[in-house]
């Protein structure tokens, strides 16, 4: 089994899941007492937040380069950064480390792409849905994106950090995330990626009829898959 490095903590919320996903699936597959050979740097989401809001992309990048890097000296085969926004940077963090990046993104189009669906409502922070960094990663393998309009993609953003990213579920914001993902659909999205780690805290598959890509799940799923492989 190879091990699987980690850079979590964006939010630790969603990395309790992605621990769990990775762990539950190694013993499915192998099954008695096995678990993940798994490494976990957990980053102070606070001080990235910060650097978020101010578009401080430089220091984010440094800091998970130095999260990525430590992961790899201890071991780690192939890594995952366990949240989509963080996205933005990891070719430049990829660049700067020898042991493969695992892209969200790319996992989430290949999900997509066995169910011969074509076009992905695309939920995520602001800077997921206005920004290129997983909407042309999932375009380029032939998967049409549409998002939110300005209204609805603020709605969605706040929710994230106010809310779940403080480990707040609310009936409230569920309903309200499931009006904007019909609106999606009624724009021709046959299917919607929940592209933030922190959304299938709230949303699930039980919830609407839309085939739903929860890229928290595919991801750690897409790690034990190499984990495993001989």
């Amino acid at each position: 089994m190879k091990t699987i490095g980690l850079i979590g903590g964006m939010s630790w919320e969603s990395t309790v899941t992605y621990y769990r996903i990775i762990n539950e699936t190694v013993k499915t597959r192998l099954g008695g007492l096995h678990s993940a050979k798994l490494l976990l740097y957990s980053v102070d989401f606070a001080e990235l937040e910060t650097c978020l809001q101010t578009g401080d992309w430089q220091t984010i990048t440094e800091k998970l380069t130095e999260a990525a890097l430590t992961l790899q000296k201890g071991g780690a085969d192939f890594i995952l950064v366990g949240t989509n926004t963080m996205h933005k940077v990891v070719p430049h963090v990829q660049s700067r480390v020898a042991v493969p990046i695992i892209h969200i993104a790319d996992a989430t189009a290949e999900a997509i792409k066995v169910r011969n669906l074509t076009t992905a409502g695309l939920l995520g922070t602001r800077f997921t849905m206005s920004q290129d960094f997983i909407k042309t990663r999932i375009a380029q393998r032939g998967i049409g994106v549409v998002v939110p309009d300005g209204t609805d993609s603020a709605y969605i953003d706040r929710v994230i950090f106010d809310e779940l990213c403080r480990g707040v579920v609310s009936r409230q914001s569920k309903n309200g995330y499931l009006a904007i993902i019909d609106k999606l659909a009624a724009q021709g999205a046959d299917c919607v990626i929940l592209g933030c780690t922190e959304i299938g805290l709230l949303v699930s598959q039980n919830d609407t009829s839309l085939p739903v890509f929860d890229t928290t799940l595919i991801h750690a799923e897409k790690a034990v898959e190499l984990a495993l492989e001989t």
